[in-house]
């Protein structure tokens, strides 16, 4: 367990350690690169008159609400998708179309359908999030041993019950894969979704410190953006080995 938890800080020490080294010998300019020591002032002073916590508690909420309903839609739409060929040819098409539009494209579209308030940050952060659950889905339940169908069959397990007891568990690793996925990419439309008019989260405290020119500030957001990211692919992670115990591969038995 230490040997790995070492592994996993030789990086962000050498980035921390290069971080110092060229702010505190002037390589490059504080108001250009703030030093450790600025930004961890400043996050402490953020702290301490309750900003960060109003910050961090408004980004967190968005990204779960968005995360979750896009979940959500992603598991209907991809059990459709991956269990009806008909369904297939009628709506996989235009997602794959909408899934190729950038995320900044949606800003305008969604400002004039719903305004500036929650509704359209969530609904952006949705975005981000469905398309990995859904792909995945939709690839894993296609990606079904044939010979399980066939052993279901001779069983006379059809229907439903065909998908609940065999495909949808055979599918299950792809599924969390996707969320996985969706859940770490819905932090990256969320900062496109704080620039619609917010007045919290991390996304307005890039921004604010841009347009004040606070370097420091700049730092604070994107770390903080850094932690939540991983902390929730951390998370996602471990429930994801917990959940695939049942299967013999060599991600679970490690």
């Amino acid at each position: 367990m230490l040997r790995k938890i070492g592994l996993a800080l030789v990086v962000p020490a050498a980035l921390f350690a290069g971080w110092w080294a060229v702010t505190a010998f002037g390589i490059v300019q504080t108001y250009q690169l703030a030093s450790p020591a600025q930004v961890g002032n400043e996050l402490i002073s953020l702290a301490q008159d309750g900003t960060l916590a109003g910050d961090v508690s408004a980004s967190v909420w968005r990204v779960v609400v968005g995360f979750t309903c896009a979940c959500a839609l992603a598991c209907v739409l991809g059990t459709l998708v991956g269990l009806s060929k008909a369904a297939e040819r009628a709506i996989d098409p235009t997602l794959q179309a909408i899934r190729a539009v950038p995320s900044l494209a949606w800003i305008p579209l969604i400002l004039l359908w719903l305004g500036i308030g929650e509704a359209a940050k969530i609904t952006l952060v949705g975005i981000g999030a469905f398309f990995p659950v859904y792909v995945n889905l939709v690839a894993g339940i296609h990606n079904v041993d044939r010979k399980l169908i066939e052993v279901a069959e001779v069983f006379g397990v059809r229907g439903i019950e065909r998908a609940r007891r065999v495909i949808f568990p055979a599918a299950s690793p792809s599924l969390l894969v996707g969320m996985r996925v969706g859940f770490t990419q819905a932090w990256l439309f969320l900062v496109a979704a704080e620039l619609i008019a917010s007045t919290k989260g991390l996304g307005y405290l890039l921004m604010q410190g841009q347009q004040i020119t606070r370097p420091d500030q700049i730092l604070v957001a994107i770390l903080l953006l850094a932690l939540c990211g991983k902390l929730t692919e951390s998370g996602m992670r471990a429930f994801e080995r917990r959940s695939l115990r049942w299967t013999d591969t060599l991600g679970t038995s490690s």
